[in-house]
């Protein structure tokens, strides 16, 4: 039976994110042995040789003119901010609970796109936002007894992450989506070079440790080439909600594979999160849907 676009968008959407909780998974492995500058380093290495390959391969133009834009120099410098944090996060606390935090970016990309482009939010998306942090300080508990002051490196992954998505958006169609991977790819491998000093120096690395560094770039190219293919192929707003499957991969990664047990401020956090980035998906497609009816009107004649 024929897959209609919108099932195979929301699989190739569950795909990424599975691919994506897998690839947190291995580098939170990764971070018991080597420096998080040294796996960003090895990592990056590979990630930019195989990008290279792939684009060699499909003919993609790779000019250095666009690696002058100042919207790709400032994208890459919010993925480098959020490479570093997130991995951070990652090497000091909980699994799913680095996971249920980043399950907020919807919202704080909704936030951002309000404050600094402008772009119209009703109250109830506003609502929608607020509650939705709401759901983030349930995470991090922000009192005596339960808090992890790591934890506020997740919540700063959140804010480069959203940066960079903001930033995203204005950078110019002509600039081919390889060529932005490429160069991010290769500057987060440099700056990893240049960190593995600072942190600790150069830590030999185990074959296990090699094959899962191997498997970090290869998941995190397919989980952005199936993210791609699930945009381009099914209705957003369908497809979208389905980058929540990354947190069930998340609970049960961290369940079988690192033996934790989320408490309920985490269950229920991540639950009011993910509520609050469902409604606000759709409003947004109730929008949608309502200027599009709007347009369709035709003007009354006089």
């Amino acid at each position: 039976m024929a897959l209609s676009d919108n099932t195979r968008g929301a699989l190739f959407m569950a795909s990424a994110m599975a691919a994506f909780a897998c690839n947190d998974a291995m580098v939170k492995s990764l971070t018991q042995d080597l420096s998080i500058a040294q796996i960003m380093a090895v990592r990056g290495v590979m990630t930019t040789v195989l990008v290279f390959s792939v684009s060699r391969m499909l003919g993609v133009s790779l000019s250095l003119k666009w690696l002058t834009d100042p919207l790709v120099l400032l994208r890459t410098a919010f993925e480098l901010g959020a490479t570093l944090t997130f991995f951070s996060a990652l090497a000091r606390i909980e699994f799913a609970a680095a996971a249920s935090i980043m399950q907020s970016l919807p919202l704080a990309v909704t936030l951002g796109a309000a404050l600094f482009f402008r772009e119209p939010v009703g109250w109830r998306r506003w609502t929608a936002i607020v509650v939705g942090f709401f759901g983030v300080l349930l995470i991090i508990r922000p009192g005596p007894e339960g808090f992890q002051p790591a934890a506020l490196f997740a919540v700063a992954a959140i804010c480069f992450t959203a940066c960079r998505d903001l930033t995203t958006r204005r950078i110019s169609r002509d600039v081919p989506t390889l060529t932005i991977t490429l160069f991010t790819s290769f500057v987060v491998m440099i700056v990893g070079f240049a960190l593995i000093t600072p942190m600790g120096g150069w830590q030999p690395i185990s074959s296990g440790n090699w094959l899962m560094l191997v498997l970090t770039s290869v998941a995190v190219f397919a989980g952005y080439q199936a993210v791609i293919l699930a945009m381009r192929g099914g209705e957003i707003s369908f497809v979208a909600p389905f980058r929540y499957t990354s947190l069930i991969w998340a609970l049960i990664i961290g369940v079988l594979i690192f033996g934790e047990r989320p408490g309920a401020s985490v269950l229920v956090g991540a639950a009011i999160v993910i509520g609050s980035g469902l409604y606000t998906f759709y409003r947004e497609s109730r929008r949608a849907i309502d200027t599009a009816k709007t347009a369709a009107v035709p003007p009354a004649s006089g």
